[in-house]
């Protein structure tokens, strides 16, 4: 029934955008390669869901039909609110002519060159996604943050620590462009690497390709890693139990082969001389239908309220939920997830948007409540849209410094 509805809103929205460009395109041909277009578009999104795909994901062939059709279906959605707009103030005109004057003229027929508006602001979008596919998804940023504590011991005041996650390793397709994103995380040159999840889509042979590559992550005090949503094979159709959980015990064992130091609801001790940061690694916990296995009691067990402490956490909303009030006082969390959608606007320092602000309230960048900060990592790989826009692939880098007695 849900497949009936949608396409009966796609049809309709169809004919709606058709009348756009009837009105600015007279000639027969141009007509018919707008409908040929749009059916095959269609016609093959529809049959990539009809092929096998890797990993039992949304990659390869159907991830890329999907991006174009999404393009498509964005550049009529901006065609159709002009066209909408123009419909309504024809309207008034018609009713006010009828009700005010004597005219006895028709609706107004729709102006040439609002539609011509219409569908050149529409190409922005269009363009905009079909960019994020071919270079948007490998923009590679670094940001770079300082943040003061009155409480970081001396020692570690300067500390530096690079995060990054969601590496969706089985959506990549391109190496010299992976490579070039390790050898950018390595050229940072900080005391820590931390990853907070979702390294493959669904599968732990996702990452056997991209091994060598990511084992070449390197840093003074170690790399450190964490479990995501996608990482427990939760959205692939296993045949039995046990292959679901030997796919997890393979997918534990990458981090490993990798040289990465995974915490599953644990914690590491980092020291400098005689003082202490104490690092926290949690399973995902996620509110809104995703998995919950992080058990951050567990991890901190052991560790005082008075120690500096850094949390892996792969879902913000752990942090909204749970720890930016918890007793153990955390000063600083690290999260992931939301991948910033992978499409918004960015200006940095004055504005930031995207759609998924409306679900999440952290998603991307720093946050702070009272004394204790989140960053949210927009994520290294991108998954199902195979691209970003606006939102770039970010590599963080934060320096803790401790904050003066005259500031305290």
């Amino acid at each position: 029934m849900r497949w009936i509805i949608t396409v009966v809103i796609l049809l309709a929205l169809e004919v709606y955008a058709f009348q756009a460009f009837k009105t600015l395109f007279k000639f027969w041909w141009s007509l018919s390669a707008y409908v040929v277009i749009t059916v095959v578009v269609v016609g093959l999104m529809i049959y990539s869901f009809y092929q096998p795909s890797p990993h039992g994901s949304l990659t390869g062939f159907r991830a890329y039909m999907i991006g174009i059709f999404l393009s498509v279906v964005a550049m009529k959605l901006s065609v159709i609110v002009w066209m909408f707009g123009e419909d309504i103030v024809r309207l008034f005109m018609f009713a006010y002519s009828k009700l005010f004057t004597s005219s006895v003229e028709n609706l107004p027929s729709r102006r040439k060159f609002i539609s011509t508006i219409a569908i050149g602001l529409g190409a922005i979008p269009f363009l905009s996604l079909l960019y994020g596919m071919y270079r948007g998804k490998y923009n590679f940023k670094v940001l770079s943050y300082e943040l003061e504590f009155d409480n970081l011991p001396e020692e570690f005041d300067g500390y530096t620590v690079t995060h990054i996650s969601d590496i969706h390793s089985g959506s990549f397709g391109n190496t010299e462009e992976i490579e070039y994103a390790i050898d950018l995380v390595n050229e940072q040159g900080s005391d820590m690497i931390l990853f907070t999840g979702d390294l493959v889509n669904n599968l732990a042979e996702e990452m056997k390709p991209w091994t060598p590559i990511f084992s070449q992550l390197k840093a003074k005090d170690g790399v450190y890693s964490i479990l995501g949503n996608h990482d427990y094979g939760d959205y692939y159709d296993f045949k039995s139990k046990v292959e679901k959980q030997e796919n997890f015990e393979s997918l534990v064992k990458v981090h490993s082969n990798l040289g990465w130091d995974l915490l599953r609801n644990e914690h590491r001790e980092i020291k400098r001389g005689e003082s202490k940061l104490q690092l926290i690694g949690v399973e995902n916990w996620g509110k809104g239908g995703f998995k919950k296995a992080g058990d951050f009691e567990k991890a901190a067990e052991g560790v005082d309220s008075k120690d500096f402490k850094i949390l892996m956490s792969h879902d913000p909303s752990h942090w909204d939920e749970v720890i930016k009030h918890h007793e153990k006082d955390v000063q600083l969390t690290l999260s992931g997830h939301t991948h910033g959608m992978q499409f918004g606007i960015e200006i940095p320092g004055w504005f930031k948007w995207s759609p998924v602000q409306y679900r999440y309230e952290q998603w991307a960048g720093i946050y702070q409540n009272a004394k204790r900060f989140i960053n949210v990592n927009r994520g290294f790989g991108y998954l199902a849209y195979p691209g970003r826009v606006g939102i770039w692939p970010e590599v963080t880098v934060i320096k803790l410094k401790r904050k003066s007695i005259s500031e305290a």
